[in-house]
């Protein structure tokens, strides 16, 4: 590191003022505090609370808690792909293949996001004069995790840079938005694009290959929800697909691992937890959203079963935390630091609206079989609200025990 260290040394005096380079500092400055420890202070006098931790190293720890669910996306994408094709219906068979397919697709879509939304924040910091934020570590990370791999890599971009400056910039970057810019990439991709993000046949690569009779493509959702419609019951239904495919696939152990079609890194509830405990485990997310996030799907669930006008509505509500991207959105979505609620209280009352939100969306709205993405979204712009309210809540309180 010695050498890389001496190097940078050597060129700094073109970045700095005066220099050749003088317009490109806040390039150059991202990138060697990215390797190395900033030695400048920020010159405040007094007493200052010092953490070991500072806002890169954060985004560092959520990019590890999600390491688990991007390995995972990557063998289960190209599990997939052999079991749609016929080619194995055992999970461990043809390990490497299956790895190195899921990689050479998965890579790419990563390699794009980390790449477009890069070259925004880089621009706007040159024209900002301003450092580079490094909230886009996480949102390089989550906008691949939340997309199928087959989405196209022009798509891909097209919508990073669009959240990166719709859904951040605009607002005056890191730590000021009001969106969850992951979201807002799939909320982009969703309504421009729907063919490639929405529909049966695009959660599962073919390549070439022709996918074996009985395969429809459709995720849990989309099959408990056509249940609903057709009238026979979930279970059964997913017990058909099982059938079809000689294999487990829509059982319930195997939903809760995540060995089913979906967005990359948002299939597997197990992974997505263990994710969770990373979070929690460093501080960097609060327990309550998740946890109340959870509670919230589950009693909306139960609230479904009073009712069940439809077979949709009867699935047992434990389901709705197994199917979908619920736990990952929960996980890591929700618990963004910057447009989730703030307050203790808040956080509770912001986790348990959006697993119940994600619910009512899934059950009796079925153009949004999935949910998750508009609770969050909606969620994000009401959290102030709820911050508000709780404030003026515990204001009222202690007004009341002054004058007693």
């Amino acid at each position: 590191m010695k050498f890389l260290r001496d190097l940078l040394d050597k060129q700094k005096p073109l970045f700095h003022k005066g220099g050749k380079l003088e317009s490109l500092y806040y390039a150059f400055e991202a990138g060697e505090t990215f390797l190395f420890s900033p030695n400048h202070t920020n010159g405040i006098k007094g007493a200052q609370v010092k953490d070991a931790i500072d806002l890169k190293r954060m985004m560092i720890t959520v990019v590890i808690a999600m390491i688990p669910c991007l390995l995972f996306g990557i063998y289960n994408t190209g599990h997939q792909h052999f079991l749609a094709t016929g080619q194995t219906a055992g999970l461990w068979d043809n390990f490497a293949e299956k790895a190195i397919l899921g990689l050479t697709l998965v890579l790419p879509i990563v390699i794009v996001a980390y790449a477009a939304g890069g070259l925004v924040e880089a621009a706007f910091a040159v024209i900002r004069k301003h450092p580079i934020n490094e909230g886009f570590l996480v949102t390089g990370m989550l906008i691949p995790l939340v997309v199928p791999a087959t989405m196209p890599l022009w798509q891909v971009a097209l919508a990073t840079i669009f959240a990166v400056v719709i859904a951040k910039e605009v607002f005056g970057g890191t730590g000021m938005n009001i969106l969850n810019v992951a979201m807002t990439a799939r909320a982009f991709l969703y309504f421009a694009y729907p063919a490639q993000i929405s529909g049966d046949q695009v959660w599962t690569y073919l390549g070439d290959k022709e996918a074996v009779d009985g395969f429809s493509g459709a995720t849990a959702l989309a099959v408990a929800y056509n249940a609903g419609v057709e009238g026979e019951t979930v279970n059964t239904a997913l017990s058909t697909h099982n059938s079809a495919l000689g294999s487990g696939l829509y059982e319930f152990a195997n939903l809760f691992m995540g060995w089913i079609p979906g967005s990359i890194g948002e299939t597997s509830t197990l992974m997505a937890l263990l994710g969770a405990v990373i979070l929690v485990a460093t501080g960097v997310a609060s327990w309550k959203i998740i946890v109340s996030g959870f509670a919230g799907a589950y009693i909306m669930g139960f609230i479904m079963n009073l009712f069940a006008v439809n077979e949709y509505m009867a699935m047992g509500p434990e389901y709705h935390w197994v199917m979908g991207g619920l736990a990952f959105g929960i996980v890591f979505m929700a618990t963004d630091p910057v447009s989730a609620a703030q307050t203790e209280t808040g956080k509770w009352i912001y986790g348990l609206l959006i697993g119940v939100l994600t619910v009512i969306i899934r059950v009796t709205n079925p153009a949004y079989p999935e949910g998750i993405m508009l609770a969050v979204l909606f969620m994000n712009v009401f959290a102030p609200l709820v911050d508000y309210y709780v404030v003026k809540a515990n204001k009222k309180r202690r007004l009341q025990r002054a004058t007693v």
